[in-house]
């Protein structure tokens, strides 16, 4: 069982759901109430996965059996070989996805743990633009869009956590054949991709957004 299953949100719902059943252990001493909150834990973390075997959904279940601080450590160290990483992208195919800028300027993919995004994002600050890359229904999508710090914090559309936010807009294709139709479309979402990454716990959001601004 040595197939990588737990894909970035997933890992994050893991971790979330683990967090919370710890706290509750600390703080709370109704054996009934600790009961259910073992097995809700169960429960939501099982659910963040649309197919598992027998023994990975065994294996995700071990949390509710948790008690101390290492055990919890243990659990998620356990889970770390079978993380599911972003697929491999060369920066080749990273060209390919903004053919119309030439000057791209390309992320340190070698500096990049890809077990720990859940999409691939990265500013150039010199234009201020955000490029954000996403395996979206079998192959990569490239957007590209200006990016202006709020300096507040706010839910972003992404993660849907409170985070440090910008306004990030993307143009759409003209709805008829002239240059001049263009328009755009702006969202909040965490200016710092990492906190967004180790934030984020579903793709539902990310991915109605590709499919909003390629209509």
């Amino acid at each position: 069982m040595s197939t990588s299953f737990i894909r970035n949100h997933q890992f994050n719902v893991i971790k979330k759901q683990s967090d919370f059943l710890l706290k509750t252990l600390r703080s709370v001493a109704d054996q009934k109430v600790l009961k259910t909150v073992r097995f809700r834990t169960a429960v939501n973390i099982v659910e963040a996965f649309t197919h598992l075997t027998a023994d990975q959904q065994r294996m995700l279940e071990t949390v509710s059996d948790l008690t101390k601080a290492e055990d919890f450590q243990k659990y998620l160290d356990n889970l770390s070989p079978y993380r599911e990483p972003f697929p491999d992208i060369t920066p080749k195919q990273i060209e390919k996805l903004f053919p119309k800028n030439k000057k791209l300027k390309l992320p340190d993919l070698q500096a990049i743990d890809f077990r720990q995004i859940t999409y691939l994002s990265w500013t150039d600050i010199a234009t201020g633009k955000l490029y954000i890359v996403y395996p979206f229904e079998g192959q990569f999508v490239g957007i590209e869009g200006r990016i202006l710090p709020t300096h507040k914090k706010g839910y972003c559309l992404f993660c849907n956590r409170q985070q440090e936010l910008a306004f990030f807009t993307v143009k759409t294709k003209p709805t008829v054949a002239s240059q001049d139709n263009f328009s755009s479309i702006g969202q909040y979402i965490c200016i710092y991709n990492h906190a967004c990454n180790q934030s984020i716990t579903s793709t539902e959001a990310l991915e109605k957004y590709i499919v909003t601004i390629r209509k």
